[in-house]
């Protein structure tokens, strides 16, 4: 698309979009408008774990895919229909032993990832571009292309080593959190079965926290335990980010925030991106035909079965053992929730999408503006929009490579 196009192109949308905020009061937005105003927006979801499945075979990002089919959730044609521009993509592999082994194998595998997320900008230069700061994403909208910043869930991978992170930071790392669903070197998780460990963040996490902030690295909360969310909202000097996290007011998991500590992460200018995950929305039924059977899954997994045959086994899953999902109304709740306790200001999207996100009527990103459609409904304006989609997560960026520059001075 060439840039007189495109100009053209966002007059329109522009135009449509003026019309949908004359509109919107009287509830007269349909799904159809809502998309276009999307359109106009920077549109990022901060938790995008589609990196995993570059790898895998049969996987092409820029062909159309189904959930229903191979269970994916983000390509580059849902995308377009979502009206989705990118976001951050994720480094993650699973946490092992904390040995010098157990990190050496995750660091070379979080390498691979990063480099596979390179690859992907590299191979389709007219389709993705690589970004590594805040100021990016609006030249990278302009040129009609998708938006890769790069992400890290659980820094596991970096093992004893702060140094490593640099290294990261060097690949085009701008967030990383510091752990998943266990406790690790750097401190407790939300969801660790053994309870707390460090009472929040280890001597090493708060290391950890200061040469993310020396680089410019956002931190992520989310996954943390909440005393691990509170030390790094103590110690970084810039607002810290939680990537996909919902409300304990509206379903009290661990995984959630209470009001609270929303107040306190608000009040230090950071920001909470709404989670799609249905186990983390509400309480669903437990079906203990389905949960052998994905036990079985796993053990195929593990035994390093072909990816057809997972594929397979995972589909007769489905088919017999239907997985329970939380509805878009659930999430939308959480999402109107936090937007009543902090303000448009410091709420975003980051659905966990190939990460076991996804609710009834939004299992993939085609679906996503249904979300912008809601918050039309509800009273929320475009400018409310344009922070919600991205501009909140940007400025946080913006905010923790100012502080770099300024400590490099």
């Amino acid at each position: 698309m060439t840039k007189n196009i495109w100009h053209q192109r966002n007059k329109k949308l522009s135009t449509i979009a003026l019309s949908l905020v004359l509109w919107h009061s009287a509830g007269a937005v349909t799904l159809e408008e809502a998309t276009a105003l999307q359109r106009t927006l920077i549109t990022l979801d901060t938790h995008l774990d589609t990196p995993a499945n570059l790898l895998v075979p049969g996987f092409n990002i820029l062909e159309r895919h189904s959930y229903g089919h191979d269970f994916t959730q983000v390509d580059v044609p849902r995308m377009k229909d979502g009206a989705l521009d990118g976001g951050f993509w994720a480094i993650y592999t699973p946490q092992g032993e904390l040995s010098k082994t157990g990190y050496e194998q995750s660091r070379d595998t979080a390498l691979l990832r990063a480099l596979a997320i390179r690859t992907m900008v590299s191979a389709n230069p007219d389709i993705f571009e690589f970004a590594t700061q805040a100021s990016d994403a609006q030249e990278i909208k302009k040129q009609a292309k998708h938006i890769v910043y790069m992400s890290m869930e659980n820094s596991y991978p970096l093992g004893t080593d702060i140094s490593l992170l640099e290294t990261f930071y060097k690949f085009g790392l701008r967030m990383a959190g510091p752990v998943h669903f266990k406790n690790n070197q750097f401190g407790d998780s939300s969801t660790d079965p053994s309870g707390s460990q460090w009472d929040g963040l280890s001597p090493l996490g708060e290391e950890l926290v200061a040469e993310a902030n020396r680089l410019g690295i956002v931190l992520d909360g989310s996954h943390a335990h909440d005393e691990t969310v509170k030390d790094m909202i103590r110690l970084s000097k810039t607002p810290i980010i939680l990537s996909h996290t919902g409300c304990k007011a509206i379903y009290d998991h661990p995984r959630n925030i209470d009001d609270a500590l929303l107040k306190q992460l608000a009040a230090s200018g950071g920001v909470i991106q709404m989670n799609a995950y249905s186990e983390y929305l509400e309480a669903l039924p437990v079906d203990p035909a389905r949960q052998a059977a994905v036990k079985g899954l796993m053990a195929l997994y593990k035994q390093g079965s072909d990816h057809d045959v997972l594929l397979e086994k995972r589909r007769e899953i489905e088919h017999e053992h239907p997985a329970v999902k939380a509805s878009f109304d659930v999430y939308m709740q959480h999402f109107l929730h936090a937007l009543k306790i902090v303000g448009p200001k410091h709420v975003g999207i980051g659905a966990d999408w190939d990460g076991g996100g996804g609710v009834n009527e939004m299992m993939d990103v085609v679906n996503l503006p249904m979300i912008t459609q809601r918050l039309l409904k509800e009273g929320y304006s475009k400018d409310d929009l344009v922070d919600i989609w991205g501009a909140n997560a940007l400025r946080v960026l913006q905010q923790a490579q100012d502080y770099a520059a300024s400590v490099k001075k």
